[in-house]
Formats: structure tokens, sequence, C-alpha cells
């Protein structure tokens, strides 16, 4: 059963006027620990929805696995908080390089702030795809009118993944980076084609984010929000379109321009 991203919680509410006991929603959290062929891998803070895809991205992410397929055995317990992963393959890459800083000698260019699984898993963006001003602000637009949890809670970050046409998967969580894991798992388990894809996010553009767009392999990351001079830098240089600030009709295009068509009907 699908767990809610939200939770009750009895407060006293004060408006200027007397104050008042309601309930009110509270964004949901919890700790998820994930055990990969009986070793403990990774503890993700995260709300409670979409767990499977959460956990296929997450591994994705890290270089862990390629596809999807590549998981013999996933059984979620929700009530303890654990996951066990069970490979076909045993991993290659020790735990200590999951976390561990790559410096490397990219000519001086941002990929020297890299992870070493980064390094392994982001990829430079080829796409020829294109998106309209127009529906990038539609886009945005769409996916804060989407979720009723972030209205009721302002809790959690938006994430949408869709064609140039239309959004086709919308996922949320406190973590920024959760919302894109999910996102990412959606993709692996449903074997979509993610080069031709464009992404949409609540949050701000980070180098964090930059990197999950790039491992996902989507080109076109739009946001309502600012970036960072370390995401644009990193976001140049693997061929990524950003595009921040997208509210009340106005957008600011960042990297790679040629993507969004300005044309005037």
């Amino acid at each position: 059963m699908e767990l809610s991203n939200t939770a009750k919680w009895r407060i006293l509410k004060y408006d200027g006027n007397e104050p008042r006991e309601i309930d009110d929603d509270i964004a949901a959290e919890i700790p998820l620990t994930l055990k990969v062929d009986g070793d403990e891998f990774a503890t993700l803070v995260c709300s409670p929805s979409d767990l499977q895809e959460l956990i296929i991205g997450f591994l994705a992410s890290e270089g862990v696995i390629r596809a999807a397929g590549q998981v013999k055995s996933l059984s979620l317990h929700e009530d303890t908080g654990f996951a066990y992963i069970e490979l076909e393959h045993k991993q290659t890459m020790s735990h200590g390089q999951y976390a561990k800083r790559f410096i490397g000698s990219c000519c001086g260019k941002s990929r020297q702030f890299y992870f070493h699984n980064d390094m392994l898993t982001a990829k430079t963006i080829m796409t020829r795809t294109k998106i309209s001003a127009e529906q990038c602000i539609r886009f945005m637009r769409e996916l804060q009118e989407s979720s009723s949890d972030f209205h009721s809670t302002g809790g959690l970050h938006n994430a949408a993944i869709g064609t140039p046409a239309e959004l086709l998967a919308i996922r949320a969580d406190i973590g920024r980076h959760n919302a894109l894991d999910k996102l990412f798992g959606y993709c692996l388990l449903h074997r979509l084609r993610t080069s031709d894809k464009v992404i949409a996010f609540s949050g701000r553009l980070s180098s964090e984010v930059v990197l999950k767009s790039a491992k996902i392999g989507c080109g076109i990351l739009l946001s309502k929000s600012a970036p960072t001079d370390l995401a644009l830098r990193l976001a140049d240089d693997l061929g990524i379109t950003c595009a921040g600030f997208i509210r009340g009709g106005e957008m600011n295009v960042y990297t790679h321009h040629d993507r969004i068509d300005f044309a005037i009907d």
C-alpha cells in the first residue's frame, strides 16, 4: 500500500486573532535503509511515496546499476524502514568510492568537482530536442498546480519529466535529490528513453540537481528558482540547457539556449 506524503499534527494557530487549535498537514519523513546483497549501503531520509522508484533511481544514480533489470529482487519493509536489494551481479566498486571526491584533470573544467561515482555516471548530453519558451512556462505552471501535498504542507519538492509536448510523470519528496531519483527510477522501470525528454523542477538549480539531470540523460532542465555558478559551469560542460526563474510569464536561460524556441506565433 502506498504511504502518504503527509501527516496530521495538532497545532496552535495564531493569525492575529485569538489562537486556536487545528489539525495541520505536515510533510511526512521516514528513514529508509538500503541493504544491498546483505551489506548496509545507505540510509535515505525521504517522503514515503514511490519508494521502489526512489531505490532504483538512487542505485542507478550512484552507479550501482545501469538498468532496472539488474536488480534481482527488491523487498520493502516500510514498517521497519528497511529495503533489501539483491543484484544480478555483485558490486564491483568499493563502498568508499561512492562518497570519495574525484579530482580530475579535465583541462580545468568543472568536472574536477565530481564525486568519483559522478565521473562514471554523469553523461554529456548531445540531444537536439527543443522546447518553446511558452511550453516551459506552461510546464512550470502545471508542476506547481499538480501537487496538493506541496500546497498543503509547503515542505515538498516537485519534479516532473515529459516530452516537449506534455508532462509524463510528477514526483514529490522532502529531498530535491530524492524527487529526481524517483523520476530516474520511473524512467528505468518503464524503459523510457530520456535523451528527448525535459525535466521541470520546483527547487534551486544546484550542482547536484544538474548532475542528477545528466545521470538521467535529460538535456533540458527547467526551474522556478535560481541556479548556482557551479551548477551552470557543470551544465555548460555537460551540454545541459538550464532555465530558471520561470514564473509570471518570464524566464532566464543560462546555458545552451539554442534548445529554447522563442518564436512568437
